[in-house]
């Protein structure tokens, strides 16, 4: 009987895990058609043309007195957006780590965003105050949202199934957003088929996308489960949060008694910081120096969305075998192959263009994934939410350097085939820290259990 009962312990615990994981992936179903529809496509040149007729003669508007050029609103809505990212975060991290409360700050977070974005419906007229406001609510809830649902990984996966989980809950966020993404565009592009005006169809896209958000995040909060919190050395959690700044100070200063968890950070920042470039640059490079029109532009973004799901679960099997350490490696030597490639890319041919956008598809999702499974081993038990905000600090807030370097190459050299080719640097340097990262003994130092393959 003794047996039978540890057995039926052992079963159910598989099975809650399972049921855990199958609502975790759904928020990501839930929230990347947020990333996909709302901010990738329709947001952007929208809330600008909404700006442009609020405009004054000069081309400016001014929110709280403040002149802005209106082509330069949607940037700085963002821009704003990740300030207040970078204050929240670690905040919320700390609150989910200390009272082990991870739900009721998930669901605020996404509620918060997902209303935001529905609110978009009615960003109409000349209302681009309104729009930059809900912008930046949706776009820092999003990131708070996200943080904590990354934060959920070490707790639903052992370490040996920790990047199959985290792959496929990419593929699951790529699946979502393209199909969307498909919906759509099909509205957008047949709105007088629906008797619809051109904004009447992107107001119910950005819509949609918080609709679509608040509904499917019911999933992950039905089937997670939180925790009791643990303090350093195993105790329950008793603490009040810090305010402010004083917690990503006080963050900062934990990661530094984890030194090889903060190396890893770096490689991750310097490469991610590649990663987000070529995502956000690429229609530049594709319209200004390839001569592309937007349909072209807008078809090879559903190929990348479609192709990573793939690339997500292929990239997961191959660190079944080699671990996601070599496997990420392998996947910086195809993105640098990847640009070297686009560099050489002829004008107006669109086909060369949906292969680059193929090449970026496969090695995209699964790039992340995998980073975000292999540092789930490297943070400290209880502290994931903590530290999460961190690494997603890494991944929203600090990916600036390669705009900045994308953009000094350009005005040097007038060529952005110059331009996309320099972003080759942050793929080589990522590589060259992250294979000095001794990733078993850092596992090791940060108190978890070192996994066969890594």
């Amino acid at each position: 009987m003794g047996i039978d009962t540890v057995r039926a312990g052992v079963a159910d615990e598989t099975a809650d895990l399972r049921r855990q994981q199958r609502g975790w992936y759904f928020y990501d179903w839930a929230c990347s058609v947020y990333s996909a529809s709302v901010l990738t496509v329709f947001i952007g040149p929208y809330l600008t043309s909404v700006a442009e007729r609020a405009a004054d003669s000069g081309g400016y508007v001014h929110p709280l007195g403040i002149p802005v050029r209106a082509g330069s609103y949607f940037a700085y809505s963002v821009s704003l957006s990740v300030i207040l990212a970078v204050v929240a975060m670690p905040l919320a991290g700390s609150a989910a780590d200390r009272t082990g409360r991870k739900k009721p700050l998930l669901a605020a977070a996404a509620y918060t965003g997902a209303a935001a974005t529905t609110g978009m419906f009615f960003l109409d007229g000349d209302r681009y105050l309104l729009g930059g406001v809900l912008l930046v609510v949706a776009n820092a809830s999003a990131a708070v949202g996200a943080m904590l649902y990354n934060s959920y990984l070490p707790q639903i996966a052992p370490p040996e199934e920790r990047d199959a989980v985290s792959s496929r809950g990419w593929a699951f966020g790529y699946g979502s957003g393209s199909m969307v993404l498909v919906a759509n565009l099909v509205l957008y592009s047949a709105h007088d088929s629906f008797g619809l005006s051109q904004g009447q169809a992107v107001r119910i896209c950005l819509a949609s996308a918080g609709l679509w958000w608040g509904a499917f995040t019911l999933v992950p909060l039905r089937l997670l489960r939180d925790r009791r919190a643990r303090a350093a050395g195993g105790a329950p959690a008793d603490g009040v949060p810090s305010t402010g700044l004083r917690q990503l100070a006080a963050t900062a200063r934990d990661m530094r008694r984890h030194p090889l968890t903060l190396s890893f950070l770096l490689a991750y920042l310097i490469y991610n910081d590649g990663i987000q470039t070529v995502i956000s640059q690429a229609s530049v490079y594709g319209s200004q120096e390839l001569g592309l029109g937007q349909s072209t532009l807008i078809v090879a973004v559903l190929l990348v969305q479609v192709l990573a799901v793939a690339g997500a679960l292929a990239m997961g099997r191959l660190a079944r075998t080699y671990g996601a350490q070599r496997t990420i490696l392998g996947s910086l030597v195809a993105w640098t192959i990847t640009l070297a490639a686009g560099y050489f890319l002829p004008a107006k041919a669109p086909v060369f263009f949906f292969l680059l956008a193929a090449g970026i598809g496969m090695v995209l999702g699964g790039s992340q994934a995998l980073s975000r499974s292999l540092f789930s081993h490297l943070v400290p038990p209880g502290k994931e939410a903590e530290y999460f905000s961190a690494y997603e600090l890494s991944d929203r807030g600090m990916s600036w350097l390669g705009p900045m370097l994308f953009g000094v190459t350009y005005q040097l050299t007038g060529s952005y085939r110059s331009a996309i080719i320099s972003l080759v640097a942050f793929f080589v340097i990522g590589f060259a820290l992250l294979a000095r990262v001794p990733v078993r003994r850092a596992i090791a130092a940060a108190g978890n259990p070192v996994p066969d393959k890594v």
